[in-house]
C-alpha cells in the first residue's frame, strides 16, 4: 500500500510574494506564445514569396497546405507531449519541446523543396503544441495563487507580441529592395530559433514543479525544490512570510493515471467543467481563426489595401490583442473569474455584432474597421486567454497537461473551420456582398455571447485560491 505523505509544499508556494525569481520564470516559460505568434505571422507573410519561381515556386494550394501541416503538428504535439508532461514532469518536457522547435524550424529555413518544408514545419508545430500543455501546467503550479490569473493571461497574450515582432521583421525582410527574394524569407524563419536558443539556456536552470514531484511520490525532492524557490525569492529581495501549518495536506502519491481514469475524471467527475472548458475554447478559437486568417483578405477585397500596407493595419490589430490580457488580467484575480470571463466573452461578442452591422451598412473605412477590431480584440484577447486558464486550473494536477492538450486540440479542430467559412463568405471582388460577411460576424458574435452565458452559470470562483482547493488532486486523501 502506498504510504500517505503530509506536506506543506502547496501552501509554501502560494504564500510567496512576487519577486525577480517569478519574473525570470515567466520570461523563460512564456516565450512559447511569443514564438507561436511570430511563426504564424511570418508563415502567413512569406506565403506569396514562396510562390515566386526564384524561391520554391509553390502553388497557392501548397502554400495553404504548409499552414495546415503546421496546425496538425501543433495538435499532435499537444496530445503527445501533454501526456508525457503528466508522466515524466514539466521540466523535462518544456526543455524537450523547445529544443524540438529550435532544431526543426532552424532546418526549415534551408528547405530546398515542398516535401522538406512540410516535414520540418510539422515537427516545429509539434514542438510548439507540446509547449502549450507543459508551459501552462508549470506556470500555474509555480506562480503564487494571488497572481495566477493575471500571469496566465499575460503569458497567453504574448502571442501578439510575437505577431508584432513577426510583422515588423517581415516588413523589412520581405522587401526586395533590401534583401534578395530567396534570402529574406529564410532569415525570417531563423528569428524564432535565435530567440528560443537564448531562452532554452535559461529554462535549464528552472526547477521541476514541486507539486508534480509531490504527486509522483518524490516528496524529498519536492521539499528541496520548494526550498530552492524560497531561497531564490530571498535573493531577489522578497520577504518570505512564515507558512501556516493549517495549510498542510495529506497525499497518497498517484502518478500519471491510465486513460480510463482520465475519461472518468473528465466526463463523469467534472462534466460541468468539461462543458465550460470546451465552450470557452471552441468559441474563442472559431472567432480568432475566422478574423485573423482573413484579416488581410477583408482589407484588400473591400477597402483596396495592398498586401504591403496591410502589415501596418495588422500591427495595430496586434497591439490591441496584446494590451487586453496585460491590462485586464489583474481583474480576474480581484473581481473574480466568473464576472470577468463571462463579461469579456459577452462584451466582445456584442461589439463584434455592432461592428458587423456597421460594416454591412458600408460606413467603415480600412482605418475605422481596424480601430473597431482592435477594441473588440482588446476584450476578446483577455477572454480567449482566460479559456486556457480555466482548463488549466479546473482539472486535477495529475492530468492537467493532458487536459489542456485535449481542449486545445478540440478547439483547433473547430477553429480551423473559421477561415474556410469566412473565406467563402468574402468571395471575390467581382461578387462583393458585405451582407454575407455580416452573417458570419453575427454567428461568431453569437458563439461568444453564448460562451459568456455558459461561463456565468458554470465558472468556478478560483481566484486567489490554491490549485488544490479549486480541484482536489487524485493523490489527495
Amino acid at each position: 500500500m502506498v504510504r500517505v505523505v503530509r506536506s506543506l509544499v502547496p501552501a509554501r508556494l502560494d504564500r510567496l510574494p512576487w519577486s525577480g525569481y517569478h519574473t525570470r520564470l515567466v520570461a523563460a516559460l512564456g516565450v512559447a506564445w511569443v514564438l507561436d505568434g511570430m511563426e504564424i505571422t511570418i508563415a502567413g507573410a512569406i506565403g506569396s514569396v514562396l510562390q515566386d519561381r526564384r524561391t520554391l515556386g509553390l502553388s497557392a494550394v501548397e502554400v495553404g497546405f504548409t499552414a495546415t501541416v503546421y496546425l496538425i503538428g501543433e495538435v499532435i504535439g499537444a496530445l503527445v507531449f501533454g501526456r508525457l508532461s503528466d508522466r515524466f514532469g514539466r521540466r523535462r518536457l518544456f526543455i524537450l519541446t523547445l529544443g524540438l522547435y529550435l532544431v526543426a524550424n532552424g532546418i526549415t529555413a534551408f528547405s530546398p523543396n515542398l516535401l522538406f518544408l512540410l516535414f520540418f514545419r510539422f515537427l516545429a508545430g509539434a514542438g510548439i503544441g507540446g509547449e502549450y500543455s507543459a508551459i501552462h501546467s508549470a506556470v500555474d503550479e509555480l506562480i503564487p495563487s494571488y497572481y495566477r490569473g493575471r500571469v496566465d493571461l499575460a503569458v497567453s497574450g504574448t502571442y501578439w507580441l510575437g505577431a508584432m515582432l513577426g510583422t515588423a521583421s517581415t516588413y523589412v525582410l520581405l522587401n526586395p529592395a533590401l534583401l534578395p527574394v530567396d534570402l529574406g524569407w529564410r532569415i525570417g524563419l531563423l528569428i524564432g530559433p535565435a530567440l528560443g536558443a537564448a531562452i532554452w539556456v535559461l529554462r535549464r536552470r528552472l526547477p521541476e514543479s514541486p507539486r508534480w514531484l509531490l504527486m509522483h511520490g518524490r516528496g524529498e525532492e519536492a521539499e528541496r525544490a520548494t526550498g530552492e524557490i524560497e531561497e531564490a525569492v530571498r535573493r531577489s529581495g522578497g520577504a518570505v512570510p512564515p507558512v501556516d501549518p493549517a495549510g498542510a495536506m495529506d497525499f497518497r502519491p498517484h502518478g500519471a493515471p491510465a486513460y480510463r481514469e482520465i475519461l472518468r475524471v473528465v466526463l463523469r467527475q467534472y462534466p460541468r467543467r468539461t462543458i465550460l472548458g470546451a465552450t470557452l475554447m471552441i468559441s474563442q478559437s472559431f472567432l480568432y481563426n475566422a478574423i485573423f486568417f482573413t484579416y488581410v483578405l477583408v482589407l484588400s477585397t473591400f477597402y483596396g489595401v495592398s498586401p504591403h500596407d496591410a502589415s501596418k493595419y495588422l500591427f495595430a490589430f496586434a497591439v490591441g490583442n496584446l494590451a487586453g490580457p496585460l491590462l485586464l488580467g489583474r481583474f480576474f484575480d480581484t473581481l473574480g473569474r466568473r464576472v470577468m470571463i463571462s463579461s469579456t466573452y459577452v462584451f466582445s461578442g456584442l461589439l463584434l455584432a455592432v461592428t458587423g452591422w456597421l460594416f454591412k451598412q458600408g460606413v467603415l473605412t480600412a482605418t475605422t474597421q481596424t480601430i473597431l477590431w482592435s477594441v473588440i480584440f482588446f476584450v476578446a484577447s483577455a477572454a480567449a486567454s482566460s479559456g486556457y486558464l480555466t482548463v488549466s486550473e479546473l482539472f486535477p494536477l495529475e492530468i492537467r497537461a493532458l487536459a489542456i492538450a485535449l481542449f486545445f486540440s478540440v478547439a483547433q479542430g473547430f477553429g480551423a473551420l473559421g477561415p474556410t467559412v469566412f473565406g467563402a463568405l468574402i468571395g471575390d471582388r467581382a461578387h462583393l456582398d458585405p451582407v454575407r460577411l455580416f452573417y458570419g460576424y453575427s454567428f461568431a458574435a453569437a458563439l461568444m455571447v453564448s460562451a459568456g452565458a455558459v461561463a456565468w452559470f458554470l465558472a468556478v470562483n478560483a481566484e486567489r485560491r490554491s490549485l488544490e482547493e479549486v480541484t482536489r488532486p487524485l493523490s489527495s486523501t
